[in-house]
């Protein structure tokens, strides 16, 4: 049976117990919204002592199964206020699979303010040790410090120099198959809460055990063959993410007009070509080396839309080089380079900040006039600044909102403190709703509609629909702890289901699943009017609403009545 993990850092204590049975099929961020609903006051500190984390994976993890081992981290965020979930790919979920262990709850906040630990979980237990010499370390040292102390069958999850100084946008590293702190629970500041705890990492070895054997192994076999059967021949899948990655996305915003431009002022830029997927392509299998067009962040993914993007001598620079990074470090910024935008994602990593965030307040401050878009020089030095915690670097590392209050910017692009990810809602409208009316903030992977069936992207009708339809579907991937890059190659969940039952011996219908997706987005909901949240945050920043995207002659204009509606709970099941 499936382990909770709770651990009370400051009493220096743990105690484990075995999921209830009601809990054995809540996973992902299901589990970790349950877990802070029931344990976390809704007016509590972010960064006090009543705030928890939870880390939890699905319900397949450990498993063999392709893109089973999401993992959700869970919390009140220090950026937005609200409740939080972050989820990340990497190692960390697919190994708490293997110790089976579905939920680790961190609880309590260090009372000595100079020191740190690092939790370690292994077969043989868990132990609560020294981590002193792994403050002030980038992610990528410290990673390194982590393998040469623990060994190299590791997972780990870890906070970097950023989140030593509490700024707000401070994300936490997980590692990647190649023990690289390449996959981010990026959103929300979460980063920030780990340190309030004095948690340099959490090291997780499931060496010495075996993947989670299946119930019913003929049923297994048969279902996960069809599975990646559908995942290696439907396009998507298995050429677009296989091949551009998430980097797909960049000539599909241009066509549409929702690619951020220098702080989100413009829907295209005039430098496209340069950063399309296409391009990262070409410059990647032309400087060999360390690079890879295709890599996986996850053990057993088929997918593979990862890469490695090398420098100019073929030597690994950062990993993945993603979407949002691109546009928001990109075009945002006004640069149109690979190699900036590469080497800025690579501080951000380091740093251990989200590239969202940074990009979007990087951009602010650029609006405000501290230097001029597109100068890429300018914006590494402004990101070194958030690594050496100068003045600047915290305003930085405290957001958009924050760096906008601070420099006097209007044009700021967030919904409930949080920065827009790199889809102007003005162009791309259920993403408005979206950014609007989710539990989370602005956050595309809370509900993206970018393939919902809608006549026309910039027309507000029935995008709130398409918000409600995304967000629930979205909820449910999240909560088996399943990748939803794998929607277009299963039609439905009944497959899912039928691996749930093979491993498990437990019976889910998809009705079930969409009712327990609508169940925790009431409970996310709950907690944040709880919070004091109400219809006066559940809309973006009145630029967006008053001010054209220049490019396709369209503002943030769903009818409140629409958005009320979305906010409905009665609402949610209709």
């Amino acid at each position: 049976m499936p382990r909770v993990i709770s651990i009370d850092i400051d009493k220096s204590t743990h105690h484990i117990d075995i999921i209830s049975e009601n809990d054995f099929l809540t996973g992902g961020r299901a589990l970790s919204s349950q877990t802070i609903a029931q344990l976390v006051p809704p007016a509590a500190d972010p960064l006090g002592p009543f705030n928890i984390l939870s880390f939890c994976n699905g319900i397949l993890a450990g498993t063999t199964i392709s893109n089973a081992n999401r993992l959700s981290v869970g919390s009140k965020s220090p950026l937005t206020g609200t409740i939080k979930e972050s989820n990340s790919g990497g190692t960390f979920a697919f190994q708490m699979g293997r110790l089976d262990i579905r939920n680790i709850i961190i609880t309590g906040k260090r009372s000595d303010l100079k020191t740190w630990k690092v939790i370690h979980i292994s077969k043989d237990g868990v132990h609560i040790e020294e981590g002193q010499d792994l403050a002030t370390h980038g992610c990528y040292a410290k990673s390194e410090l982590l393998v040469k102390r623990y060994g190299p069958s590791i997972a780990f999850a870890m906070i970097g120099p950023a989140a030593e100084h509490l700024m707000r946008s401070a994300a936490i590293a997980i590692s990647d198959p190649q023990k690289q702190p390449a996959r981010f629970c990026g959103r929300g500041g979460l980063g920030a809460v780990m340190a309030s705890k004095g948690i340099q990492a959490i090291v997780v070895d499931a060496a010495q055990t075996s993947p989670v054997q299946p119930d019913d192994k003929e049923l297994f076999k048969d279902i996960s063959r069809a599975v990646s059967e559908q995942i290696n021949t439907t396009p998507q899948t298995a050429k677009v993410f296989r091949t551009y990655g998430t980097a797909a996305m960049v000539d599909v915003a241009q066509g549409l007009g929702f690619l951020p431009t220098r702080n989100f002022s413009q829907g295209r830029f005039e430098y496209v070509e340069q950063i399309n997927g296409q391009t990262l392509v070409d410059t990647i299998s032309s400087r060999e080396g360390e690079g890879k067009i295709s890599h996986a962040c996850m053990p057993g993914c088929l997918v593979q839309c990862s890469n490695v993007y090398p420098d100019k001598f073929g030597k690994r620079l950062v990993s993945p080089l993603e979407y949002e990074t691109i546009g928001m470090m990109g075009p945002n910024l006004g640069i149109g380079d690979f190699d900036t935008i590469a080497e800025l994602n690579y501080l951000a990593n380091d740093c251990g900040v989200d590239t969202i965030e940074a990009g979007a307040a990087i951009g602010v401050a650029m609006h405000a006039g501290l230097a001029d878009f597109g100068d890429g020089q300018a914006a590494l030095s402004m990101m070194k600044e958030v690594r050496e915690a100068t003045i600047l670097g915290k305003v930085i590392g405290a957001g958009a909102e924050t760096t906008a209050k601070v420099l006097g910017v209007y044009q700021v692009p967030t919904a409930k403190g949080q920065a827009f990810p790199a889809y102007d809602p003005r162009a791309l409208k259920g993403l408005a709703a979206t950014y609007a009316t989710s539990p989370m903030g602005a956050d595309h992977t809370a509900g993206h509609t970018i393939r919902s069936q809608v006549e026309d992207h910039h027309s507000a009708v029935g995008q709130a629909t398409a918000s409600k339809m995304s967000q629930i579907a979205t909820l449910q991937w999240d909560s088996l702890g399943f990748c939803y890059f794998i929607g277009s190659a299963l039609p439905d969940l009944s497959q899912l289901c039928d691996l749930i039952k093979a491993v498990h011996s437990h019976e889910f219908l998809p009705e079930q699943i969409r009712l327990m997706a609508i169940k925790t987005l009431r409970l996310e909901r709950d907690f944040n009017r709880k919070a004091g949240f109400g219809p006066a945050h559940d809309r973006l920043s009145e630029y967006f609403h008053i001010s054209e995207n220049v490019d396709t002659k369209t503002i943030c204009d769903i009818p409140e009545s629409e958005i009320e509606d979305l906010m409905n709970d009665e609402k949610l099941s209709q």
